[in-house]
């Protein structure tokens, strides 16, 4: 869709976007001004379902009204004290999100990117302190595809090329092998490897889902040759995949679990990476920090979201609706669709290499008041808020059915 088919307000906005604004994205061409539950109205009052939940940070819905409770409760006492004092809400925070993991500590960040970079930085100390690696010399094996982030030490070892070129000198010390490959990570493996960083499913990759056991062997691997099973659900986790964590599909147990987006419930940034007290009391005064993590509003926020998740048993909503989301979609047709899949709501439809375009096929959606995004062009990922009813999941069906009934060419 182009500018011509935009109201004056919607295009003015923006129109002030692309002209004052860094062209770091290509969004989809609505200005969204209100959000309540599963859905949002543009500028201009036409209502659409959200199938994104901005990358799954919005699993608890749009403006939920306990979040709005806390919000305004806790904005009327106090927002940032910075960690050079204490303040009421994290230690108690602290404890829920422990709790909730079953592990030990917590490190609170900002966001998802901050959260990687810490757990980095704690799998190498705990590999010269405890594991013997010399100094400088620590590996950390991570997976094709990967996404955990846009910092300089995260794109250097990222696989795609517009993520990193033109933003080098690289970081070294991290190691790529195939994702879903269990015996390739233990073939990589050497006497400085500290950690093995991944995603339970990939999801900037284009919602890939690993084989059956892959999980419980890379846990295995891990403790057997003693290094840190490293686990990003920052988007895959608080109820997303139909369970707490992605993880526990399988007998999987992380020594470090990377959290963020869901974890502020959309009211605001908060990211967090948890574990075990051999490995989280390495850290002394001074080795890391943050002035906004820890934040008091921020830990306000999380304690409620966080409460929303377990009350409202999203991660069993999510599994419920997602199985029929992708039963639903089985009968699309072959030659448009190669494949649907995914785990609960965090849900991708790939297009075969000569159907068209993942941008053609999100324009089609919006059009038709469904919100979705197209990842590397042939894959449009679907992640609707975990609050999704039946009735506006039987709606994006319809929807998507109607949009993947015939290619790019046949609808133009």
């Amino acid at each position: 869709m182009t500018n011509q088919y935009l109201t004056p307000e919607a295009k003015k906005n923006i129109d002030l976007a692309d002209k004052y604004g860094a062209h770091n994205y290509h969004p989809l061409q609505v200005v969204i001004t209100k959000g309540e539950a599963e859905w949002v109205w543009d500028i201009d009052g036409k209502k659409y379902l959200d199938m994104l939940s901005a990358y799954s940070a919005v699993n608890q819905g749009h403006c939920h009204p306990k979040m709005q409770e806390t919000l305004l409760a806790q904005g009327q006492r106090l927002t940032l004290s910075s960690r050079a004092f204490h303040n009421d809400q994290m230690g108690p925070w602290l404890e829920q999100l422990t709790s909730l993991c079953k592990m030990d500590k917590a490190l609170p960040m900002n966001t998802g990117a901050e959260a990687v970079e810490t757990a980095i930085k704690i799998a190498r100390k705990w590999g010269y302190l405890v594991k013997g690696v010399p100094r400088h010399k620590a590996e950390i094996i991570v997976c094709d595809h990967n996404f955990h982030g846009r910092t300089t030490t995260i794109v250097s070892f990222s696989s795609e090329p517009q993520y990193k070129d033109d933003f080098g000198p690289y970081c070294g010390g991290f190691r790529a092998i195939p994702f879903g490959d269990a015996q390739a990570l233990e073939k990589a493996i050497t006497p400085n490897t500290v950690g093995f960083l991944f995603e339970p499913i990939q999801g900037e990759a284009g919602i890939m889902v690993p084989p059956v056991g892959y999980l419980e062997q890379i846990s295995a691997i891990c403790k057997k040759h003693n290094i840190l099973c490293m686990a990003d659900e920052i988007q895959t986790g608080l109820g997303r995949t139909g369970k707490l964590f992605a993880y526990q599909y399988e007998n999987c147990q992380p020594d470090l679990l990377i959290l963020g987006k869901a974890l502020g419930g959309s009211y605001y940034p908060i990211s967090a990476v948890v574990g075990y007290n051999s490995v989280m009391d390495l850290l002394k005064p001074g080795d890391h920090g943050s002035t906004f993590g820890g934040n008091s509003l921020a830990c306000a926020l999380s304690r409620t979201a966080l409460k929303i998740i377990q009350d409202e048993k999203l991660p069993e909503k999510a599994f419920e609706l997602g199985k029929k989301f992708r039963e639903s979609l089985a009968d699309l047709p072959k030659h448009v669709v190669k494949e649907v899949r995914g785990k609960g709501l965090l849900n991708a439809i790939e297009i075969q290499p000569n159907a068209g375009h993942g941008r053609f096929f999100s324009e089609q959606l919006q059009a038709r008041g469904l919100l979705a995004k197209e990842t590397h062009d042939v894959t449009i990922r679907f992640a609707p808020p975990l609050v999704m009813k039946e009735d506006s999941l039987n709606f994006a069906i319809s929807v998507i059915k109607e949009v993947f009934a015939k290619t790019q060419t046949e609808w133009q």
